[in-house]
C-alpha cells in the first residue's frame, strides 16, 4: 500500500508496509484552510465542527481499514462530508462509508471513492497521483483567477482525472462556472460538482 504526501514544491510517494493506511497529507490544503477560513461564508462554529468531524472520520478510517486502501481523503463543509480516493474492491468503499457514518453530526455524506481494478493499478499509481496533483493545482489557480467564483467556499479533489467539486456556491451561475473551469483542464476525465447552492444570508 502507498501513502501519498503532497507538497507545494515536490511530490513524495512513501512506500509503507501492507498494513499501513493511505491518508491525505496535503500541506497546500492545510495552508489554504488556515489562511482562507476568515474569508469563507461558513461561521466559526461551522469551521470548528467541520474540523472535528474530519479528524474523527480520518481516525476511524486509519484504525478500521487494514487493507485494500490506495488513498482516501475526507472533506467536510457545513457538516456535509465528501469521501474521495481509491480502493481495490467495492467492499472497502462500503466499509469506509460505514466507518464515517459512525461519527456524529454529519448532515449529508457523499461517497465518491473510486474502485480501481488491479489492471488499472498496475498501469502506474504514481503516474496517476502526479496527474491528480497537477490537476488540483490548476483548479486552484484557475478558480482564483476566475471572476464570479468565491474560491474560499470550494473544495476539490481529483482521482485519476475524475474531479469532484464540493462546498458552497452562492448562485447557480457560480456553480456552473466552477464546473466549466474544471472541465477545461487538460487530463480531466469528468467533473462532478457536489457543491450546495445557497446565497449569502
Amino acid at each position: 500500500m502507498k501513502i501519498y504526501a503532497r507538497g507545494i514544491a515536490a511530490v513524495f510517494v512513501l512506500l509503507m508496509a501492507p498494513q499501513a493506511h493511505a491518508i491525505d497529507f496535503n500541506p497546500f490544503s492545510i495552508i489554504k484552510k488556515a489562511v482562507e477560513a476568515v474569508a469563507e461564508d461558513r461561521s466559526s462554529t461551522d469551521i470548528a465542527t467541520d474540523i472535528k468531524i474530519q479528524t474523527k472520520i480520518t481516525a476511524k478510517i486509519v484504525r478500521g481499514m487494514k487493507t485494500g486502501v490506495l488513498s482516501i481523503s475526507t472533506d467536510v463543509y457545513e457538516q456535509d462530508v465528501l469521501l474521495t480516493g481509491a480502493v481495490e474492491e467495492a467492499k472497502y468503499k462500503t466499509q469506509a462509508e460505514k466507518l464515517a457514518r459512525e461519527v456524529e453530526g454529519i448532515k449529508k455524506l457523499f461517497n465518491e471513492i473510486r474502485v480501481v481494478k488491479a489492471v488499472e493499478k498496475d498501469k502506474g499509481t504514481v503516474e496517476n497521483f502526479v496527474d491528480d496533483t497537477v490537476i488540483e493545482s490548476k483548479i486552484n489557480a484557475l478558480l482564483l483567477d476566475g471572476s464570479g467564483v468565491n474560491v474560499t467556499n470550494f473544495r476539490w479533489r481529483s482521482v485519476g482525472g475524475h474531479v469532484f467539486l464540493f462546498g458552497r456556491a452562492l448562485s447557480q451561475a457560480e456553480h456552473a462556472k466552477a464546473t466549466k473551469i474544471a472541465q477545461g483542464i487538460k487530463n480531466v476525465v469528468s467533473v462532478k460538482n457536489l457543491a450546495k447552492i445557497r446565497p449569502k444570508s
